[in-house]
């Protein structure tokens, strides 16, 4: 096959005419901080999701940073998650003094396995956080039923999840915190940034005491007309407060994101077809309960031959590709503080060094669908 001479990126955000508008009305208003327009962009993600209050912050991990804090997370405590999940997660239980426990996935779906739930449980354990995967949803209803049970903190680390439904519920819409995220290769961005959408009025106060340095009140309130300029702090937070110039652009992607996942699903079936039953390659499993996938990330698992060299051979065909993700129990620093968790994770292990992303985003021609998969045929032929 002729190479590309184009260089086909992972990811690409759809920014258009929509985001561009919304961001020129931001400056033209003289407000770029946060004020109106974050409130709009954290009324859509309760509409989206049926949460009674959102709160949006600079990233997802700020928002994991200020919800661990929030709920009391701290030294003694445990939080189970799996391992295969962005570093900034497991990062954010420790920083708060607490110690991660991985559980492990399904090898097919990549998701948690909540049947091992129960005998990871112990006194210490606070909370459960389970990851919609690449934008398929985790099995909630035994989490959560679990969780009840035993007395323990759910939060749904929802970062892949717009438009990720669960027999027929929004990720986030299940009564406790979610933490979703905004950064450029989601399926909608707003530049960078996050939202914790939830159901607690008392804990979205205190959310938002400690986004802005403990003051009660952000500072559109406080400088605008009629507004009092005096503060008081009676615990002191941090400075993880969305601007508009930035919740404008989610605003926008917010219109639009069923024409961006549809687009997705499509992308996601052409590989599926392309790819179907090529030796070598694993593909995504599909959830065995009624879900709708985001596809937000297309993973494969390069299984007959080695993914440093299938990696090469893909920048040698121009064509861009993720590691999703570094499994967190092999860091440095989890194994030092935390120990090894090898033995306990064997489908986690299994999936390591296996798994890869493939270039997909909204902008994506299906010409770029069957280039990918022919040049991975070729890759695999000549091995």
């Amino acid at each position: 096959m002729k190479i590309r001479e184009d260089f086909l990126p992972l990811s690409k955000p759809a920014i258009g005419p929509e985001e561009i508008e919304a961001v020129a009305r931001c400056l033209q208003s003289g407000w770029i901080t946060t004020g109106s327009v974050c409130q709009d962009f954290e009324k859509a993600l309760c509409e989206l999701t049926a949460a009674s209050h959102a709160v949006s912050f600079t990233s997802g991990t700020a928002a994991m940073h200020l919800l661990l804090t929030a709920l009391g997370i701290g030294p003694g405590d445990e939080v189970l998650t799996p391992s295969l999940t962005f570093a900034s997660t497991i990062n954010m239980i420790v920083l708060r003094g607490a110690r991660p426990v991985f559980i492990d996935i399904d090898y097919g779906t990549l998701n948690m396995n909540p049947a091992l739930l129960e005998t990871l449980i112990t006194d210490r354990t606070k909370a459960i956080i389970p990851v919609h995967f690449a934008g398929a949803p985790a099995d909630m209803d035994p989490i959560l039923e679990i969780a009840r049970r035993r007395g323990l903190l759910v939060i749904e680390d929802t970062a892949h999840a717009i438009g990720t439904y669960y027999r027929g519920v929004h990720a986030g819409g299940f009564g406790c915190p979610a933490v979703f995220s905004f950064h450029p290769i989601k399926n909608i961005t707003s530049g960078e940034g996050g939202m914790i959408t939830l159901y607690d009025g008392e804990l979205e106060k205190q959310l938002r005491l400690l986004r802005f340095h403990g003051i009660e009140r952000d500072a559109w309130k406080r400088y605008g007309k009629g507004g009092n300029p005096d503060y008081d702090i009676q615990q002191p937070g941090f400075k993880y407060n969305l601007p508009d110039i930035l919740a404008a652009i989610g605003v926008a992607q917010m219109s639009k994101w069923q024409v961006m996942n549809k687009r997705r699903v499509e992308l996601a079936g052409q590989y599926l077809a392309g790819l179907k039953d090529v030796a070598g390659i694993e593909l995504p499993g599909s959830p065995d309960y009624a879900h709708v996938h985001s596809w937000h990330l297309f993973v494969v698992k390069v299984a007959a031959m080695n993914r440093g060299r299938f990696m090469e051979q893909l920048s040698d065909y121009n064509i861009g590709y993720g590691l999703h993700f570094p499994v967190t129990h092999r860091l440095r620093y989890v194994r030092e503080r935390c120990g090894d968790f090898a033995a306990m994770l064997p489908e986690t292990e299994r999936a390591a060094d296996r798994i890869l992303s493939l270039p997909l985003y909204p902008g994506m021609a299906d010409d770029d669908v069957a280039y990918v998969c022919t040049a991975i045929k070729e890759i695999l032929r000549k091995g």
